[in-house]
Formats: structure tokens, sequence, C-alpha cells
């Protein structure tokens, strides 16, 4: 039977096939929470094994997948040779309990912490480098990862980020005191646009990254759950047919890029979490057998 209106009918069903592919989304979110339940055990005697081994950590970034070894520089992989003692992922929210994000007492597994333990050296000040990112919902339907811009101490002179860590921060900052996380008429604003011109987390340092904020820009917690709410409300009137969701993201948000230090920090943060981090032994398994290779 052809239906009265094609057009109104494919619409129709193009929205519940939506539905069911945000209910497939809702299913990968709760294996990563089983998931990370399950392998807590194997990771801790991961971990015990591991700190037996000379360089272990060093070795891994070495053999690391494309994604993350385009963002490592000889200088980086130095640091990571002398210094790096040990590299933790956590799903923070799980074992905190925190509910901003899936509005319930579970938290939400696709928030990540990333952790960086370093033996004194001749860089910077810090043994301990952790970089948090949340996911978060926006008020105008975007989704995704955000994080807070993390100050690395370094030493006088070894700074290889070229002003774009110290020049997210003082944003940030400026942002915090204006009590405004959109502002864009500050000197802070136009200085970060001026530096990302001619640098970024392509062609500085790894340790760029810890500058990251957003790839769009900073969504708070009490955004976040306000957006849930409205975005599972949105969903049920759209399973009785009543809404037909438009998401459009306002222009003025692109211009975030511009002050942004290192646009694929979510991307790399993920091929961390979600490869590296499980496939560790893997990746060291690889060096060691170039190594071999190489008398």
């Amino acid at each position: 039977m052809t239906p009265a209106n094609p057009e109104e009918a494919d619409l129709a069903t193009y929205e519940e096939l939506a539905e069911i592919e945000r209910e497939f989304d809702d299913l990968d979110v709760e294996i990563i929470r089983k998931q990370y339940h399950l392998s807590k055990d194997a990771y801790m005697k991961r971990k015990a094994v591991i700190s037996k081994i000379f360089k272990f950590w060093s070795h891994v970034f070495e053999a690391a997948p494309p994604e993350i070894d385009r963002y490592i520089q000889p200088s980086d992989s130095e640091i990571f040779a002398e210094a790096l003692i040990n590299v933790e992922v956590d799903r923070f929210e799980l074992d905190s309990g925190s509910s901003e994000a899936k509005g319930s007492a579970s938290g939400d597994p696709r928030s990540i912490s990333i952790k960086f333990e370093f033996s004194p050296n001749e860089w910077f000040d810090d043994t301990m480098l952790e970089k948090k990112f949340w996911w978060r919902r926006a008020s105008d339907g975007w989704a995704g990862l955000v994080s807070e811009p993390v100050r690395v101490h370094w030493k006088k002179g070894k700074d290889p980020t070229k002003g774009l860590m110290d020049g997210a921060i003082k944003l940030w900052e400026a942002r915090q005191r204006a009590g405004d996380m959109r502002k864009r008429d500050l000197a802070e604003f136009d200085h970060m646009a001026k530096i990302t011109e001619n640098w970024n987390g392509d062609n500085t340092s790894f340790f760029t990254w810890f500058a990251y904020v957003s790839s769009r820009r900073w969504v708070s917690a009490e955004e976040a759950a306000e957006a849930v709410k409205a975005e599972l409300a949105t969903r049920e009137r759209v399973k009785s047919g009543t809404e037909n969701p438009k998401v459009e993201l306002p222009e003025d948000d692109q211009l975030e890029s511009q002050v942004e230090a290192h646009e694929d920090g979510d991307s790399l943060a993920t091929v961390i979490a979600e490869d590296l981090w499980p496939g560790a032994i893997r990746y060291f398994s690889k060096w060691h057998r170039a190594d071999s290779m190489n008398p």
C-alpha cells in the first residue's frame, strides 16, 4: 500500500532509523561500562608485571600507531625515553559515581582520565600530569569530549609548545574571571588566535595536547545536565511521532577553533584510551621485535 504522502512517510521512517541508531549507541556505552569493571583486575596484574620492565611505556610510545606517532616530536621521544615511568587510563566518572553526564548515579563511561607519571627530569618539575576529558552534551545537541587546560611547569627555556600552553591557560583563566567561557572580546583571545596562525599540535610537541579544551567550545557540567534532560525528552517525542529533531551548530561556535591549541586533542585522547592503553603489551611486543632485528 502506497502512503498518501510519500515524503512524510519517508521522513517518519528516517526518524525511526535515527532513533534505532541512538539505541545502538546506548548499547555501546553500556558495553564500555561493563568492560571497564570486568577488566580492572587484569589491568592491575598487568601494571604489576610491567613495572619490572625497564622503560616499558617509552617503548610502547615508540611503537605507537600513526594517530599518536604523528604528534610525537624527537624532543618528546627524548622526554619519554628518559623520564616516563607509567601511564594510566581511568573512566573516572564510574569510579567517582559522578552523575553529571548520564543523569544517573552510575556516571558516563566515555569520560576518561589519562595520567602520565614521570621521574625527576631536566624538562619540567611535575612528576604526575593528569588530563581529564568529560563527555558532555551541549544545549544545541552537539556531544563530545571537553577538557580543561593542564599546566606543565616547564623549567626555564624548556617549553616546546611555542606559547600555546601558556596562551590557552591565560585565555581559560580570563574567561573564568569574566564568568563567560565563550567570551571573545579579550586580549587573551586575540593573543591565542595570533599564536595558532603558525603553531598547533602538529608542529610543536605532544605536550601541547595538555592545553586542549574542545574541538568546538567548552561545555559546562550544568549545561550538559540540562542538555541531557532535553535530549531524553526529545527522543520520547520523536518516538511518539510528535517532533522532528533538527540540530544546527551556531556559526560563532566555529570561531573557537581559532584559539584551540590542539584541534585533534579529543581524537588523540580516544586513541590513547581505546587503542594504546588496552593494547600496550601488543605495542611493546612490536617494539621488541623491531629492536631485536636491529643489532
